[in-house]
């Protein structure tokens, strides 16, 4: 659809901003979900001092910058990382509009994108997936293929399938290797999640591009960490970057590899 330079901008900026504010509301369930605490109430407040955040002073980014990264109230120093979750998500919505303009699929991706942020989060902080996204999102996704033109029902289960089926496959035979655990269910259960939004065929490139990059991030950490022999690396971050890499770039990913094989 053509549209002129200035209606083309609007959007995007249109779509940060939506990201950001959605970003504000991943914060809040970033932090709660692991102590089990509502994600809509009580309002926010500083969890050093226990002031209620007033709206102008949660204003997704504007408001860490005019409060100089501190609270309102006591003064104690504002993470940077809400900010920053803030300006990804914005960014990742301005990412899935550019890709896909108007139309169904920006909503789905969008969800999408924004349950991606939350478990990544969750897990480099407690490396925890949780159930109550991963396994609604596999719901949720199966459900959303309806809306997508291009992602039937039957690849979305089979994704589901494959992706549940192939993790669990590799979990097991680590297990009987290692004679320990290796890969937690929340891992198998993402995957799931990731194969009912993007189908069966992003499976296992999404499963070759996060034990890549794992590799390469996890190898020299786990020699730092060498006096550890059990140190533990959460995989969900990857299998999430992986499944953003595919969202935007698969087909190309896909056809530049049967290009070289060819």
């Amino acid at each position: 659809m053509f549209m002129m330079p200035f209606d083309y901008y609007f959007f995007l900026v249109s779509a940060f901003i939506i990201g950001s504010i959605v970003g504000s509301f991943l914060n809040v369930c970033i932090y709660r979900i692991p102590a089990e605490k509502s994600i809509v109430s009580p309002p926010s407040s500083c969890p050093q001092c226990g002031h209620r955040i007033r709206w102008f002073q949660n204003i997704p980014i504007i408001s860490y910058l005019f409060l100089g990264g501190k609270c309102a109230s006591c003064k104690v120093k504002i993470s940077l990382r809400y900010p920053a979750i803030e300006a990804l998500t914005g960014l990742l919505f301005v990412l899935v509009l550019y890709f896909f303009g108007f139309s169904l699929a920006t909503l789905v991706y969008w969800l999408f994108v924004a349950m991606l942020v939350v478990i990544t989060f969750i897990d480099l902080d407690h490396q925890i997936i949780p159930d109550v996204i991963s396994l609604p999102g596999i719901a949720v996704g199966f459900v959303c293929s309806f809306l997508i033109p291009w992602l039937s029902w039957l690849d979305s289960l089979l994704g589901i399938i494959a992706g549940g089926g192939v993790l669990l496959s590799i979990a097991w035979l680590y297990a009987l290797l290692a004679k320990r655990d290796g890969m937690g269910g929340g891992d198998i259960k993402l995957l799931g999640m990731l194969g009912a939004f993007l189908g069966w065929k992003a499976v296992f490139p999404i499963i070759f591009i996060s034990s890549l990059v794992g590799s390469v991030v996890g190898i020299p950490l786990m020699l730092l960490q060498k006096k550890d022999s059990k140190f533990a690396i959460p995989f969900g971050p990857f299998l999430a970057l992986a499944a953003m890499v595919y969202l935007f770039w698969g087909q190309q990913l896909v056809g530049w590899y049967l290009n070289f094989l060819n």
